[in-house]
């Protein structure tokens, strides 16, 4: 099966997160979507891997998660465990860099997002590699094999399908 894939980073200011998410599930009835904290992401590389692992762990019915959207999170994460995931890169309240992971999303509601998390600005998505060091606690070593702190994240995503 096919799928359309959009990525899309926001600078937003979050006061409340249950309602921020109320709002987007409302609004967005159709397709899915998955808002990450993109501090916790090595770029869109590593999210659209995120997602089409996620995807392809549904078709195979080897999913960790009941939700595509949670799914993705914790792919994204490489994580098993939704609580870890969530703790990576769940949304909290302030001033934060976000990612909207959309999985046949209608175009047309893209805008609504806008209004929801605040102004669309892809540079949200640019990742600092010392950070994601820390956060996944990735070594010289790894990141030496894989030739960067991007590949070593992606290679930790796709290393959960064989941990199932």
């Amino acid at each position: 099966m096919e799928y359309q894939i959009r990525i899309i980073g926001f600078k937003a200011d979050i006061n409340n997160v249950q309602e921020v998410l109320k709002l987007i599930s409302d609004s967005c009835r159709n397709g899915t979507i998955q808002i990450l904290r993109a501090d916790g992401l090595a770029g869109k590389k590593h999210v659209r891997q995120a997602a089409t692992q996620a995807l392809l762990a549904f078709e195979r019915e080897n999913n960790f998660a009941q939700d595509l959207g949670l799914e993705i999170c914790l792919r994204a994460s490489a994580q098993r465990q939704i609580s870890r995931a969530l703790n990576i890169l769940g949304m909290k309240e302030g001033k934060q860099d976000l990612c909207a992971v959309m999985v046949d999303f209608p175009s047309d509601k893209v805008i609504k997002l806008d209004r929801i998390l605040g102004p669309r600005d892809d540079s949200a998505l640019q990742y600092r590699p010392e950070n994601l060091k820390k956060v996944y606690e990735i070594s010289d070593l790894e990141i030496d094999a894989c030739d960067g702190v991007q590949n070593a994240l992606i290679e930790r995503t796709t290393l959960l399908n064989l941990e199932n």
